[in-house]
C-alpha cells in the first residue's frame, strides 16, 4: 500500500534510522569514509538540513506573541483553547511531529544514497533494483486487472476496479512509481548504447546476436512491460507525465550532448512512437489520450474544487503554513457544503505542501528539487561516461515526470513514492560527482 499506513511508515522510518546509525558507527570506527558525491553535495545537504530545522519549528512551542505576529490565523485557532502562554505554529502539532519524522527519514535516505552509492557497480545495482521493482509492480498490476481477480496482495480491491494499481490502493500512485522506474530503466538503456557503426557484415551479425542474447533486449522487454502497466492504470495524469517527461528529457539530453549517438536518438523515438502506437492500441491508451483533453466528469470538477479550497486555506497560513500533516484538520473549515467526502490529502501536491508549510517551506523544497535538476543537467553536459550520462538522464526525466504528475495527484504524500523520489534526486548528484 505504498507504506501509506501508520504501522508501515513507522517500519520504514525505523529501518532508515537503523541504516543511518549503522553507517555512523562504521564511520566512527574509521571503517568507512565520506564518499566524493556526499562531500561535493554540501549545497543540497545544507538546504535539506535547513528544511528539517524549519519543519521542527512548526511543532515547537513559541511565545504566543511571536505566533500571533508570524501566523495570526494559527494564533487565533490556538486562542480558542489556550488564550495565552506558549503555543506552536502548527494547528496540529502531533501531526506535524509525525510528518517531521517522515522528513527526517527521507533526508537520511537521500544522504545514505550519496554515501553508499560510491561505485559504478553499486550505482548500476541500485538502478536495476528500481527497474525490477517497477517491473514487478507492472506485472502484478497487469495480471490482477486482466484476470479480473483485483486483489491488492492481501485484500480485495474496493476502488479503481478495472485499472491496474499493483500493490497500491490508488492507481495514480502506481503510475507515479512506474514513471520513476521507467525513467531509471530508460537511463540504463541509454547508458548501454554505443555510437559505433558496424562497417562489415560480420560486425553487424555479431551486434545483432549480442542484442538478442544481451541485457539490452531484456531491458527493452522490461520497459515494454512497465509501459503496458502504466497504460493499464488508466491514470490520465500519470500517462501524460510519462510521455511529456520523456519528450522533454529526451530533447534536453540531445541538446546537451555535443554529439548524440544515433542509437540514442532511435531509442527515444521508438519509446515514444512504438509504445504509443502498438502497446497503446492493444491496451487502450487511445482512450487515455482522447481523455486527456476532458478529464472524467465525475473526478475533475471535484478535484479542482479541492485544489481551489486548498489554495484558499493557504491564504490563511500564507508564510509558515498550518503545519505539516495538518491538511485533514484544516480543510473541513475551508470547504463549502458541496463537498461531502473526507479528504486527508489534496489531489495537488503543490497546494497541499504550500498550505501546510507556507511560502517559506515551498521555497526550501523548490531549492532542493531545482538544484538536483540542475546537477543532473550539468552531469549530462559535462560527463562523458555513458553510465553517468544515463543516470543523469534518469534523474532529469524522473524529476520532470513527478513535477508534472504532482499537479493533479499526491504522490509525494505516499512514503514509498516519496522515498523513491529522494533516490531520483540523489542520482543527479551521484552522476555529477561519482568518480
Amino acid at each position: 500500500m505504498g507504506s501509506n499506513r501508520a504501522w508501515a511508515w513507522a517500519i520504514l522510518e525505523i529501518w532508515i534510522y537503523a541504516l543511518a546509525a549503522a553507517w555512523l558507527y562504521g564511520f566512527y570506527k574509521e571503517k568507512i569514509r565520506l564518499s566524493r558525491s556526499f562531500r561535493k553535495s554540501c549545497i543540497i545537504l545544507s538546504i535539506l538540513a535547513a528544511w528539517l530545522v524549519y519543519a521542527a519549528t512548526q511543532f515547537m512551542p513559541l511565545p504566543y506573541a511571536w505566533v500571533a505576529m508570524i501566523s495570526p490565523e494559527s494564533a487565533r485557532m490556538h486562542s480558542l483553547i489556550q488564550p495565552a502562554g506558549w503555543v506552536p505554529l502548527s494547528v496540529d502539532p502531533h501531526a506535524s511531529m509525525e510528518a517531521w519524522y517522515k522528513s527526517l527519514a527521507y533526508v537520511l535516505f537521500f544522504g545514505l544514497s550519496l554515501l553508499l552509492v560510491d561505485s559504478r557497480a553499486r550505482l548500476k545495482s541500485v538502478a536495476y533494483v528500481l527497474v525490477l521493482s517497477g517491473l514487478f509492480q507492472a506485472f502484478y498490476g497487469g495480471i490482477m486487472t486482466l484476470s479480473g481477480l483485483e486483489y491488492v496482495f492481501f485484500f480485495k480491491k474496493y476502488s479503481h476496479l478495472g485499472s491496474a494499481s499493483g500493490t497500491y490502493v490508488n492507481r495514480d500512485h502506481l503510475a507515479g512509481y512506474l514513471e520513476m522506474s521507467l525513467s531509471v530503466g530508460i537511463g540504463l538503456m541509454i547508458s548501454s548504447l554505443s555510437g559505433e557503426t558496424s562497417l562489415t557484415w560480420r560486425q553487424r551479425i555479431r551486434n545483432w546476436v549480442s542484442l538478442l542474447l544481451g541485457e539490452k533486449l531484456r531491458l527493452r522487454i522490461f520497459l515494454a512491460v512497465m509501459v503496458i502497466g502504466l497504460v493499464l492504470t488508466h491514470s490520465k495524469m500519470g500517462n501524460t507525465a510519462f510521455f511529456s517527461s520523456l519528450i522533454a528529457a529526451g530533447s534536453i539530453g540531445l541538446a546537451l550532448s555535443k554529439r548524440a549517438p544515433r542509437p540514442t536518438v532511435v531509442l527515444l523515438a521508438s519509446l515514444v512512437a512504438i509504445d504509443i502506437a502498438l502497446v497503446g492500441t492493444w491496451f487502450g491508451a487511445e482512450k487515455i489520450v482522447s481523455g486527456l483533453r476532458q478529464v472524467s466528469v465525475a473526478e475533475a470538477p471535484e478535484r479542482m474544487e479541492v485544489s481551489e479550497y486548498t489554495f484558499r486555506q493557504w491564504k490563511d497560513y500564507l508564510w509558515t503554513g498550518s503545519g505539516g500533516g495538518s491538511f485533514y484538520v484544516v480543510f473541513p473549515r475551508s470547504r463549502t457544503g458541496d463537498l461531502f467526502h473526507f479528504y486527508d490529502h489534496a489531489h495537488d501536491d503543490y497546494a497541499e505542501i504550500g498550505s501546510e508549510y507556507g511560502i517559506a517551506g515551498m521555497i526550501l523544497l523548490a531549492c532542493v528539487v531545482l538544484s538536483s535538476l540542475y546537477a543532473a543537467l550539468l552531469a549530462q553536459y559535462r560527463r562523458r561516461d555513458p553510465l553517468m550520462r544515463g543516470m543523469a538522464f534518469s534523474s532529469t526525466m524522473g524529476i520532470i515526470a513527478l513535477m508534472i504528475h504532482s499537479l493533479a495527484d499526491f504522490n509525494l504524500q505516499i512514503p514509498a513514492n516519496a522515498a523513491t523520489f529522494m533516490v531520483i534526486l540523489s542520482l543527479g548528484w551521484i552522476s555529477l560527482y561519482l568518480e
